[in-house]
């Protein structure tokens, strides 16, 4: 399939589809932005983050730097983390910038020594939970929110904290029935992360499980799809959805809820990989995503989330940012995992979709 053309002038974007289902061809979509010279550099960049919402950062970066072309690949997490380690064991051509979701996937890429060091006064200005041994940055800050229909969904019954939720489920099981959506933690690396860290931090998880299981909740991916279908009122409530990919839509019958019991925040996860072969570049872009231009771009598309403002208000209290660190490496442990999904199968059965 010929890619189609996005844009002109400057920057250049191809989107096409990705025939093959190996998981190492298994890019959703490819967008082109600059046009390097023939002395420049294409640098390769493959992410879980929808090529819409990343443009205007890639958009910026290109212009700024002409002879620095970028070849974006838009990927799934389980499969981005299944090409990494093909790459870091040769098998697979490297990426020359890795960006994922996934994060406790990319902590174990770092693991396994699959990751180039670097280091620059942009880095050395994140907090310690947005970085780990020079080698793996958090670019961005998003929160994961409880969204639902206004259109469908009485105020009083948005549920604004996961004990509201659990009551919600108990109380009203057959109008909720088959009506609420979370993702599907085999299927998404970074949905498996949500529900592994709501695991690890709240007493409510074992109750959230029950009451899933008692409204034939359906567990599916991805955040675009969980998305239109609380518009369309296929859901009325989806629980953990990246905040960041709600605010980038019409939000005529959309409620968000950033949870008062607590609110998770993620920060994508950037890699250098060891075997990437414009690495000074895939440097130069780290730089750019962590400078305070590249932070603007970033917040302006809803990928930094400040919500300790007093229009968003939400206690520091409440804020529970997932560290990248060796922490998550329990997320990959093999037997936890098998536990884990074995008790979401229990869960959700065949409504998983």
């Amino acid at each position: 399939m010929r890619p189609s053309h996005m844009q002109s002038g400057v920057i250049a974007a191809l989107v096409s589809l990705c025939l093959w289902a190996t998981p190492v061809c298994a890019q959703e979509a490819i967008a082109q932005f600059g046009a390097p010279t023939t002395s420049g550099t294409a640098l390769v960049v493959r992410s879980t983050t929808d090529i819409a919402i990343l443009a205007p950062a890639l958009t910026a970066f290109v212009a700024a730097n002409p002879r620095i072309g970028i070849t974006y690949e838009q990927w799934g997490s389980n499969a981005l983390y299944a090409d990494g380690l093909a790459a870091c064991e040769g098998t697979e051509a490297s990426a020359d910038v890795v960006i994922s979701s996934g994060v406790h996937q990319m902590v174990d890429l770092v693991n396994r020594a699959c990751a180039s060091p670097y280091a620059s006064p942009f880095a050395a200005t994140l907090p310690a939970a947005r970085k780990w041994r020079d080698e793996l940055w958090g670019i961005t800050q998003e929160a994961a929110v409880t969204i639902y229909n206004t259109a469908l969904v009485p105020a009083e019954d948005a549920p604004q904290t996961r004990f509201a939720l659990l009551d919600l489920m108990r109380r009203q099981s057959d109008h909720y029935r088959g009506r609420i959506a979370t993702y599907d933690v085999e299927r998404s690396g970074l949905g498996f992360l949500f529900a592994f860290m709501d695991s690890q931090e709240a007493t409510t998880f074992g109750g959230l499980l029950e009451g899933f299981s008692r409204v034939d909740a359906v567990a599916t991916c991805c955040s675009a799809e969980i998305i239109k279908g609380v518009q369309r009122g296929d859901y009325l409530i989806a629980y953990n959805v990246l905040g960041s990919y709600v605010a980038s839509v019409p939000h005529e019958n959309l409620g968000v809820i950033y949870p008062k019991d607590y609110t998770l925040f993620l920060s994508r996860a950037l890699m250098i990989p060891k075997a990437a072969a414009h690495k000074e570049q895939a440097a130069q872009f780290l730089d750019f995503l962590l400078s305070p231009e590249g932070q603007g771009i970033l917040a302006q598309s809803n990928l930094v989330q400040h919500l300790d403002t007093d229009a968003s208000p939400l206690p520091q209290s409440a804020q529970r940012y997932i560290p990248i660190d060796l922490t998550l490496l329990v997320a990959m442990d093999q037997h936890r995992r098998a536990s884990f999904v074995a008790k979401w199968r229990a869960t959700f059965g065949a409504g998983a979709r």
